[in-house]
């Protein structure tokens, strides 16, 4: 793609490179559950996770994901993906609207609603916090879309010894962490007990909705949390960071 690149020197006409955004249908056992805004790669890892961390498979174990759709997979540009239970999972309900890649669940009910559909994290503690105020330089060399195209967001999963175990970026810093819990979760890796959950933007109440229901023991955020993200967070007893830059981070919970 061109831009016009002005710059003290003038403008000049230069080639960029921006990330993709392209629309991912998920099907759960064939009943549309989502359509989401996402960077393409790693499909079947964001179906996954984000019906299990929406709490739609409940228990239910993934035997599969496809893409799906009219025609080969190709034809419908792999833009839809089933996850396939065998109908374990509960029936879900049709959703037709569009889940954007920013945006999230609100108020206090859902709090309620959460504590209801996930137990507390496991009791394994996080990684000490020198491991967790220095996670953004751990991940930063595996953000390689980000040093492309200086637009996307990053989600990774680490352990206590600060080893990086799974990087995803998207669009949708929702999507990546989708993506991250799908990958543990289709490897048999989930509760994450004892990780730690990175995310390159703000800690958001989903964030830790999705934090919390994939076991982790911490969420560490670049960006500030929201109030209700704090509330859900020492709800779940999960420990979160926030503004952790430079080695230094704030701790909001426990």
């Amino acid at each position: 793609m061109l831009t016009d690149r002005h710059r003290s020197g003038g403008r000049r006409r230069e080639p960029d490179t921006v990330p993709v955004e392209e629309p991912l249908v998920i099907d759960l056992d064939g009943v549309l559950v989502s359509t989401t805004m996402r960077t393409p790669g790693h499909d079947f890892e964001l179906a996954a996770g984000f019906c299990f961390a929406e709490g739609l498979l409940d228990g239910a174990t993934v035997r599969s994901c496809r893409y799906c759709g009219e025609g080969l997979p190709s034809e419908s540009g792999y833009n839809r993906v089933n996850v396939d239970t065998g109908g374990t999972a509960p029936p879900a309900a049709p959703r037709l609207g569009l889940t954007t890649s920013a945006c999230g669940l609100c108020g206090s009910s859902q709090l309620i609603d959460l504590e209801l559909r996930w137990p507390p994290v496991p009791d394994v503690p996080p990684p000490a916090v020198g491991v967790l105020a220095a996670a953004p330089d751990l991940v930063r060399p595996h953000q390689e879309l980000f040093e492309r195209t200086g637009s996307v967001h990053a989600a990774a999963a680490f352990d206590a010894g600060g080893e990086v175990l799974v990087v995803r970026e998207d669009v949708g810093r929702h999507n990546a962490v989708d993506k991250v819990v799908g990958r543990l979760l289709l490897d048999e890796r989930l509760p994450a007990a004892g990780l730690g959950l990175f995310v390159s933007g703000r800690a958001s109440f989903e964030l830790v909705q999705k934090s919390w229901a994939a076991g982790f023991a911490a969420l560490v955020a670049v960006g500030g949390p929201s109030s209700l993200a704090v509330q859900a967070a020492r709800t779940a007893r999960l420990t979160l960071a926030g503004f952790t830059r430079g080695g230094e981070l704030n701790l909001y919970s426990p």
